[in-house]
């Protein structure tokens, strides 16, 4: 998977965070609906110019991040 295609960012859009090409759909904002339960049925459902292939790209952008030490443990315990 090459998130490249479809991972982008743009200081003019959502002040540069990394969002799905062609929307304003921020990457934390996909991974926070699934850390709330939401499936990705359901985020395609909601979120119809997403796809598959673009969903696929976020997770394999996160793990290129977490491979690449760019994100650490929280600074607090979350109870």
């Amino acid at each position: 998977m090459n998130w490249h295609e479809y991972i982008v960012t743009d200081k003019e859009v959502l002040l540069g965070k990394p969002t799905v090409k062609g929307t304003r759909i921020s990457v934390d904002h996909i991974i926070s609906l699934l850390a709330q339960g939401w499936s990705e049925q359901k985020i395609l459902d909601n979120y119809p110019r997403l796809t598959n292939e673009s969903l696929k790209a976020v997770f394999a952008y996160v793990y290129d991040c977490i491979k690449d030490g760019l994100l650490f443990p929280p600074s607090r315990k979350i109870a």
